[in-house]
Formats: structure tokens, sequence, C-alpha cells
């Protein structure tokens, strides 16, 4: 298991399990560095919101500082990331903020940023989870709803899918097939527990799972205008003969990262549905459309 510095403080962690209410942070902090696709460094604050605003983003560096929620309806078709756009405002790689937002039970939160694209940190979301648990959590007088899935949903594009079944709580699966050997086939099953900072908690199990790529991809992708960011700092890179920046944190980082991924762009439905959702070799794309398809089949009630 990584190390990740989070399992010091047990009695602060015990604040962070399952809340009936709404929540948003306890005070506002604030990150800095370098988009994955843009290359540019930006800084991101979080701040503390009201019942029922939800997670929404800020582009402070704009005229009259336009916000784009962190909604279905603000998704924006690219590739490589998720994008969320409302009007001229767009904010890119959303995804593994909003996977920590979520996987801590963040439900309410003000998210400032000066450019256009999230900072990749260190190609995980472990940055976003210690950032968040810095400002801590706050429980509102106002209560949360849950969603429960009433019917399969399954979407796929040749070999690739997503799917999702009714079940009683919360599971994820994924598996990824990568000719590349040190990738090979892989698959991660995990369920969100009590306590995100527990053994099996989001903060140890899949927040540390970093972005990662294939060496033979680099030029063409540059040349396409994306990963301009991206260094052996910030994501794993594989290569013919291996890796060319280990050790990985996981054995199957790779798939935990997907499913890191699988879990911000879910996230764009407000919460996470009691649902077994599976994916194989999926991409935001699959993702954002198994999102929309839920939509009409989950129902909604309160803890």
């Amino acid at each position: 298991m990584v190390q990740t510095g989070l399992d010091s403080d047990r009695s602060t962690q015990s604040n962070w399990g399952v809340a009936a209410r709404q929540t948003t942070l306890a005070t506002v902090v604030d990150r800095k560095g370098i988009g994955l696709h843009s290359g540019l460094a930006t800084t991101v604050t979080l701040r503390p919101a009201s019942p029922g605003q939800g997670r929404f983003f800020v582009r402070t560096d704009l005229p009259a500082q336009p916000s784009v929620a962190a909604s279905l309806a603000a998704v924006n078709p690219t590739v490589l990331s998720t994008e969320l756009r409302q009007g001229d405002a767009s904010v890119r790689t959303v995804e593994h903020l909003l996977a920590a937002l979520v996987g801590l039970g963040i439900d309410n939160v003000r998210i400032e940023i000066t450019g256009p694209e999230v900072p990749l940190l260190d190609g995980s979301a472990l940055g976003w989870v210690e950032a968040i648990r810095q400002a801590g959590r706050q429980e509102l007088e106002a209560f949360r709803t849950v969603a429960h899935l009433e019917q399969p949903v399954t979407i796929h594009h040749g070999d690739a899918f997503v799917a999702a079944f009714p079940a009683p709580v919360t599971r994820f699966t994924y598996g990824i097939d990568f000719e590349v050997a040190a990738i090979g086939n892989q698959w991660f099953s995990w369920s969100p527990s009590a306590d995100p900072f527990g053994p099996e908690g989001f903060a140890t199990t899949v927040a540390p799972a970093r972005t990662f790529g294939l060496a033979h991809q680099i030029e063409q992708l540059r040349a396409s205008g994306l990963i301009q960011g991206g260094s052996l700092d910030n994501a794993l890179v594989c290569g013919e003969e291996g890796w060319l920046n280990p050790p990985l944190r996981f054995e199957n980082e790779p798939a935990r990262h997907k499913m890191l991924d699988l879990i911000g762009d879910l996230s764009l439905l407000g919460s996470l549905p009691a649902a077994h959702i599976v994916a194989y070799k999926a991409s935001h794309r699959l993702h954002g459309e198994l999102a929309a398809a839920l939509v009409p089949a989950l129902t909604y009630g309160t803890l």
C-alpha cells in the first residue's frame, strides 16, 4: 500500500464518515500547478459554499468572473480529459479534483481558478485530498440525497463498454487492456468505505493512482497540442521495455487511475449512485455517456 501521509491523525479523520446532511469545506485552501494539456500555471482556491449550490468553478481571470457548474449539462466534448463549459467560460481536466471532492463527501464548494485548466499536481488526486483534508469538512443545515439505480444501463463502443447494475451500495469495477506488456490486462474492484482515510478508503486506495501514458504516443500528442504540461514528474510513462519512471504506487496503478477518472466524471451527477458500475477499456466520452444515460434510471431519497 502506498504511504500517503494521511494516516497520522485518526481523531481528525473520524469526522469524515458518511454524513446525512450536505457538507462543505470548513475553511479556504489553495493549490498551484501546471495544467496537463495547456502547460499553463494556475491557482485553484477552494471555498465553502451554501447548501444546494453544489460544486462549481469560477474563472477569476475572466471579466465578470463567470461560473461553470460541475454538472452534466456543462460537459464540453474533448479528448483525454473532461472539460466543462458555460457560455464563453470553460475549465478543463476537472476529473481528479472532482473525484477528490466526491470521494471525501464534499457536496458544496466554490472552486476559483485563475486559468482554463485545473493543475495536474503529481498526476493523481492525492494533492487534492490533502488540500481538502487541510480545509476540513463542515455539515450544513440541509439533508443529502442518495440516488438508487432502478434498472441496468449499458453502453458500448466496439469492445469498450460501461455498465451500471442495481446494487444496495456503490461499487466500481474497472478493466483495461494494453498491448504494452508492463500494463497488459488489469482489473480493479472497489467500494467506498465509511472512512475515506481508512485502509480501504478513497484517500488511500484510489486517490494516489497517477495518470499514465505510452512513450511512443508522446510526440504525436504534443504535436496535436495535447499534454504540453506533461512530464515524468506528473505522469507515469510506459515504453516497450517497461516503465520509464518507476516505482508504481500499486501493481495495478493504471486501472486504479482509470477508476479515479470514472469517479470524477460520475460526480457530475451530483452524487455517486448506489449501483455496481463496471467499465472496460472506457474513456471520458464513455463515462459521460453513462452518466447521461443514468439520469432517467435513478430515483432519489434522503439518508
